[in-house]
């Protein structure tokens, strides 16, 4: 459970952290943190998908730091690719 919440919060910061970069694909503040918690989501399960959350049960289902990195990471990413792959539908509907 902890692990989703640091992945949501890491998504908005990666979603906030691509829109500020790429200021053609921002969707404003609100937009760019809605989409950044749903990458966020998806790509803290995808990771644990793949396999990475079944390393952390094993090693006991706590928080050490190699799970935490992880779930930052892939919140952030998925946060990030999310709302850039919003903002690039939303540009090509806008012409």
């Amino acid at each position: 459970m902890e692990q989703l919440i640091i992945s949501l919060i890491s998504g908005a910061v990666g979603g906030n952290l691509v829109g500020g970069v790429a200021k053609n694909l921002s969707l404003g503040t609100l937009g760019n943190s809605l989409a950044g918690i749903v990458g966020g989501g998806l790509g803290g399960q995808i990771l644990s998908m793949l396999g990475a959350g079944a390393v952390a049960e094993a090693a006991g289902g706590g928080l050490d730091i190699g799970s935490i990195i992880g779930s930052v990471a892939s919140g952030g990413v998925g946060g990030g690719v999310l709302m850039a792959v919003i903002g690039i539908v939303k540009g090509m509907m806008a012409k």
